[in-house]
C-alpha cells in the first residue's frame, strides 16, 4: 500500500504542475512564436537531464527498436502534438471551452486503457473516472459568470467555424496527451524514469526543432525579454524535467484506470492558480469540482478492504 500512496504522490504532482503550464504558455506565447518556445524548451531541458543521466546511470539506455519506436511516439504524442494542437486551439477558441474539453482527459485515457491494454474497469474504476470528469466539467463550467457565457455563446454563433476547428483541435490534444500519459507502460520497467525523461526530450527537440529554425528565419517579431527567457526556464526544469520524472516513475506502479484519474488533478491545479497568480474570483461551483476530483482520486488511490487484505 505504502508504494501505491507514493505512486499516486508522484502522479498527483506531476499533474500539479502540468496545472502550471497553462499560464507559463499564455506567457510564452506573449513573448515568442510556439515552435520556437517549445525548442528552447526542450533544448535546455536536455542540456540538463543528458549530463544528469551520465552522471548517475553512466550511459545511456539501451533499447530494442521497439523501444526506440515507443520513446518516439512518447514525444510525438505527449511534447509536440499535445503542444501544438493546445496552443493552436487556444488560438481558435476560448480558453472556457478548451478547459470544458481538457477535463474529458481522465475518461478518455480510462477508455483507452479499457480498449488497447485490455485494462478491466471495476466499479470502483467507473465510479472514480465519472466523479472525475464531474469535477473538472463542473470546475470548467464554472469559470464564466453569466455575463461571460452570454458573450461566449454570441462569440460562438458569430464565429462558429473557428471555434468549431479550435475545439477540434483541443480535443486532438487531449487524445494525443491520454496516449501519452499510459505509452510509458509500454517500455521495459528496468528503464528509470530519469532515462525515459531524457529521451523523451531529446525526441521533443528534434521534432520541434526543424519549424522552429523556420520562424526564426522569418524573423522574431519582438526582442526575447526577461520573463520570456524566465517562462522558458520554469517550462524546461518544472514542466519538462519534474513532471516528467515524477510520471514515468508513478504510472507503472498503478492500473492505468488510477493514472487516469490523477490527470483529473490538471485543471484543479490550473484554477488554483488562476486564483493566486491572475486573482481570479473563487466560486462555490469551483470548490465543489475541487471536491469531487479529490473524491475521485480516493475512490481509486486507495485500496479497498479485499484488496488490503
Amino acid at each position: 500500500m505504502r508504494n501505491d500512496v507514493r505512486a499516486c504522490a508522484d502522479l498527483g504532482a506531476a499533474m500539479v504542475i502540468v496545472g502550471s503550464s497553462v499560464v507559463a504558455g499564455k506567457l510564452a506565447l506573449a513573448t515568442m512564436p510556439l515552435y520556437l518556445s517549445q525548442a528552447l524548451r526542450f533544448g535546455l531541458a536536455s542540456l540538463v537531464l543528458v549530463p544528469l543521466l551520465l552522471l548517475r546511470e553512466g550511459r545511456f539506455p539501451a533499447l530494442a527498436p521497439r523501444g526506440w519506436g515507443v520513446i518516439a511516439a512518447l514525444a510525438l504524442c505527449g511534447s509536440f502534438l499535445f503542444n501544438v494542437l493546445l496552443l493552436h486551439g487556444l488560438r481558435l477558441t476560448s480558453a472556457a471551452a478548451a478547459g470544458i474539453i481538457a477535463s474529458t482527459t481522465p475518461a478518455c485515457m480510462g477508455l483507452i486503457a479499457f480498449a488497447f491494454l485490455r485494462q478491466r474497469l471495476g466499479v470502483r474504476a467507473v465510479l472514480g473516472i465519472a466523479c472525475s470528469v464531474c469535477g473538472v466539467a463542473v470546475l470548467n463550467v464554472s469559470g464564466l459568470g453569466p455575463g461571460e457565457a452570454a458573450a461566449a455563446s454570441g462569440a460562438a454563433a458569430a464565429d462558429f467555424g473557428r471555434n468549431l476547428a479550435g475545439s477540434l483541435l483541443v480535443l486532438g490534444a487531449v487524445a494525443a496527451e491520454s496516449c501519452f500519459l499510459l505509452l510509458r507502460r509500454a517500455l521495459p520497467e528496468e528503464l528509470s524514469p530519469l532515462s525515459v525523461a531524457t529521451l523523451v526530450s531529446l525526441a521533443g527537440l528534434l521534432f520541434f526543432l526543424p519549424p522552429a529554425i523556420g520562424e526564426i528565419s522569418q524573423g522574431l517579431p519582438a526582442p526575447i525579454g526577461l520573463a520570456g527567457w524566465l517562462d522558458v526556464v520554469y517550462y524546461a526544469l518544472c514542466i519538462t524535467i519534474l513532471a516528467y520524472v515524477l510520471w514515468f516513475r508513478g504510472v507503472t506502479r498503478v492500473p492505468p484506470a488510477t493514472a487516469a484519474v490523477m490527470t483529473g488533478i490538471m485543471p484543479v491545479s490550473a484554477a488554483c492558480l488562476s486564483w493566486l497568480v491572475l486573482g481570479e474570483a473563487v466560486r462555490a461551483e469551483q470548490i465543489a469540482g475541487c471536491l469531487l476530483v479529490c473524491g475521485s482520486i480516493l475512490l481509486l488511490a486507495v485500496p479497498s478492504r479485499a484488496k488490503a487484505a
